[in-house]
């Protein structure tokens, strides 16, 4: 059966669901439109277009707010940790466990997190994190020993982990597609926000007491749980899940609210129904997707090393070993006293979300690809440079400030380009029936990149030296721009159901192009 026909025995009149029939000839062209024909359509339909924009940007602004916390998190702790080792009296080892344990246990709620948002929703997933992240956070700022700290730890990792695997999924969900780097951007965005506030409240509170400043460093994290309250009665539920729980009046009242015409509306709801049919006619059940994810076909393969190889390498290239342990490295480049440790790294996080702009600002216009090559091969270079910096300039202002330098061009080129396009790409580039155990297996591999650089920092830096340690970074970077170049189409403009078309053939795969011909693959023949 082709596109035409499952098109009919979806959006066929059905009394007890109100499905509205929709013409079958024009909803199989719909579903194959070009970009271009789209916004001829969108323009005729006008009208509400200044709506729409502010109330999905509210929409994605609000999902995001779980990144600040994270971020928070990884920029606090780099300051509070001085404290906490000379409050709680913890050893070398305690230190890099309390650090990398965030991003092991993570794992946990990102694994949960994609079963979790498919039973409940994306929306009530994205309320979930929040609560177990602030429950954490409370118990970490009150911690009167090690143990507690890392129970609260703990807590937090678990609220992390299902935050930053729904919150990419729940925007590129309800995003229209030629917005959807943008606005998938956000909780990246978001993250480097709460990076450069976790800075500033270390060096904001660095003048407390050793015992009351680092408290009060992770308690300021707690306030953020204000803006997610709010949150839950702006944003609606992913109209995608919708669909796949068969509440269409209710999916339609929600891209109507998301999508700039009703042309616009009937199209991606076509496209969507058509996706979700096929979603409930291959899922039984969350093992059916397990099995699938685990023994996948040509086309599924090629999403999962995109997607997790995206996530690997935007870890693996050290980037929180960077931002969690930059008093370390300044430490080594000659830098002595809290206060200017601190003030350093106030300015490696203002580097970091200034460029994070300079992003969301392109990634819609110059596309996924050409970003990538550039943040890949920067943070190769700046890697690269920062290593010989530590290696050779030993504690001269020159070598300090050839240090700052390359640390500042290493996040800046981080945020320009993978760390923000690795949850762009890992959140549009699997089928519906995946999307979000897959995004979640893809958060997995970056949780468990994450904390096996961090925990693993101080242990192979007193091997190889401080120095040694980032030259194998930069070579671990130079092999992620091979990856981009091999490994990654361009997505940029296409909907989430032509992206699925892409990647059913291989050649189409690495041209980044949809013709045609790959959408009726979508759909299964009679």
């Amino acid at each position: 059966m082709g596109v035409q026909g499952n098109a009919d025995e979806i959006l066929g009149t059905k009394d007890n669901n109100h499905y509205e029939r929709v013409g079958l000839e024009a909803t199989a062209e719909d579903i194959v439109l070009s970009n271009g024909d789209r916004r001829k359509q969108h323009q005729q339909g006008g009208g509400k277009s200044t709506d729409t924009k502010k109330y999905v940007m509210a929409c994605a602004l609000f999902a995001s707010f779980n990144s600040v916390l994270m971020g928070y998190d990884v920029g606090v702790m780099s300051g509070a940790i001085i404290f906490i080792q000379k409050d709680l009296h913890i050893s070398e080892f305690q230190e890099e466990i309390l650090v990398g344990i965030l991003s092991i246990i993570s794992l946990l709620g990102s694994l949960a997190g994609g079963r979790t948002s498919d039973a409940i929703g994306r929306k009530w997933t994205v309320a979930l994190a929040t609560v177990v992240f602030q429950s954490g956070a409370a118990i970490m700022a009150l911690a009167p020993s090690f143990e507690a700290l890392m129970i609260g730890r703990l807590l937090a990792g678990i609220g992390i982990g299902f935050g930053v695997m729904i919150a990419p999924v729940y925007i590129a969900e309800i995003a229209p597609s030629v917005a959807r780097g943008f606005l998938t951007s956000f909780p990246e965005i978001f993250t480097n926000l709460g990076i450069l506030l976790g800075y500033i409240s270390n060096y904001v509170f660095s003048g407390m007491s050793v015992h009351t400043g680092w408290r009060v460093m992770l308690g300021v994290g707690i306030l953020p749980s204000v803006f997610m309250v709010a949150a839950l009665f702006v944003i609606p539920e992913s109209p995608r899940w919708l669909v796949m729980k068969n509440r269409i009046d209710e999916a339609r009242t929600v891209l109507l609210k998301t999508n700039e015409s009703e042309v616009e509306v009937e199209e991606r709801l076509a496209e969507i129904q058509v996706a979700a049919k096929l979603a409930n006619s291959e899922k039984n059940g969350a093992k059916d997707v397990w099995r699938e994810l685990l023994n996948p076909s040509p086309a599924v393969r090629r999403m999962l090393i995109t997607g997790c190889g995206i996530q690997c390498f935007q870890q693996i290239t050290g980037i929180e070993a960077t931002v969690y342990y930059s008093p370390t490295i300044f430490q080594e480049a000659g830098i002595n006293g809290d206060a200017q440790l601190l003030a350093a790294t106030v300015a490696v996080g203002f580097t970091k979300t200034m460029f994070i702009l300079v992003a969301i600002l392109l990634i819609d216009k110059v596309g996924r690809k050409p970003l990538l090559y550039v943040s890949t091969v920067g943070m190769t270079i700046s890697l690269l440079c920062l290593s010989l910096t530590l290696t050779f300039m030993g504690d001269g202002q020159l070598g300090i400030g050839l240090a700052i330098l390359s640390v500042c061009a290493n996040v800046a080129f981080f945020s320009v380009g993978i760390g923000p396009i690795c949850w762009v790409l890992s959140s549009e580039i699997y089928p519906l029936r995946l999307r979000a155990q897959a995004s979640a297996l893809g958060a997995v591999g970056s949780r468990v990149s994450s904390g096996a650089v961090t925990m693993s920092f101080f242990s192979v830096s007193r091997a190889i030296t401080v120095g040694g340690t980032f030259f194998v970074f930069s070579m671990i970077s130079a092999l992620s721009v091979v990856f981009v170049r091999t490994c990654v189409p361009e997505t940029k403009g296409k909907t989430l159901e032509e992206i699925e078309a892409l990647f059913q053939n291989e050649g189409e795969w690495q041209r980044g192009e949809v013709e045609l011909g790959d959408v009726e693959r979508l759909v299964p023949k009679a």
